[in-house]
């Protein structure tokens, strides 16, 4: 196991979401990791982006491989269609392992519609008890999908922040009802972009200790790298526009989000 240095400054993150899997050779994804601690980065979440049992090995097999990267397994809602309940047992086995700290991610993409919505909802509705029954946290993708993801947690009975909806970049009044149903708001390096959308305002309004930071990598790099291939290290860029929409310091921004992710995913702080 490749370890991280325990000497960390004040302002330290954690990248909530990020795919190390999309990175090619063993090689490349050590240099990432190392350029993520450099910039600070103490921890990594790497979050299962294939369909296939092997992959789902292979997350958990990267962290095991780096001692402070941790695992989230699932089927992507783009693959739902592949999610059998054989293909599910076996992932809920996997997900037994201890550096598996999350399902996911899982929900509901209505933009591509790469499988069909019916086949997405009711493997949305799978995951969701199979995180319950596992008695893990569930990450949550949504795309285009705001009414029906907000209709299925409630009719699921989510329990109280047991839930965050990643990459969040939905409507206030998306933000606003997730954050009524007990979720927590992942907030990606759209938050850096010209045109944010809603973003700014959903963080302003979320209570501080529902807002986690990721990057999404490889996918939607903050300015100022926007247009380039994302990676853990950029992470510093969103916590930093995350920290000026609500009148605070980077310092204690970076603390607060620390706190809410180790308590969402149960980990040790990691100083």
């Amino acid at each position: 196991m490749i370890e991280f240095s325990n000497q960390t400054g004040p302002n330290f993150l954690i990248d909530s979401h990020c795919h190390l899997d999309c990175r090619g050779d063993s090689v490349q994804r050590t240099a990432i990791i190392e350029r993520a601690h450099a910039a600070g980065v103490v921890a990594l979440i790497n979050v299962e982006s294939a369909e296939t049992i092997e992959a789902n090995r292979d997350t958990i097999a990267i962290a095991h491989e780096f001692s402070n990267v941790y695992a989230v397994i699932g089927v992507h809602p783009h693959d739902a269609k592949t999610a059998t309940e054989e293909v599910i047992s076996e992932i809920c086995t996997m997900a037994n392992d201890p550096k598996v700290v999350a399902i996911g991610e899982a929900g509901l993409d209505y933009y591509y519609n790469h499988s069909p919505r019916d086949v997405q909802q009711h493997v949305f509705r799978r995951w969701i008890r199979a995180a319950k029954e596992l008695d893990l946290p569930l990450v949550v993708h949504s795309r285009d999908a705001e009414e029906d993801t907000v209709r299925i947690l409630r009719e699921e009975r989510i329990d109280e922040g047991q839930v965050v909806i990643h990459c969040f970049s939905g409507s206030r009044d998306f933000g606003k009802r997730c954050l009524d149903l007990g979720c927590y708001l992942s907030i990606p390096g759209v938050v850096t972009f010209k045109n944010p959308g809603d973003i700014p305002d959903v963080v302003r309004l979320a209570p501080l200790d529902r807002i986690l930071v990721e990057t999404d990598s490889p996918y939607l790099a903050p300015i100022p790298h926007r247009g380039r291939r994302n990676e853990p290290a950029y992470v510093v860029h969103t916590a930093r526009k995350v920290a000026e929409l609500r009148d605070m310091s980077f310092t204690d921004l970076a603390r607060e989000t620390v706190n809410n992710t180790c308590r969402f995913f149960r980990l040790p702080l990691p100083i």
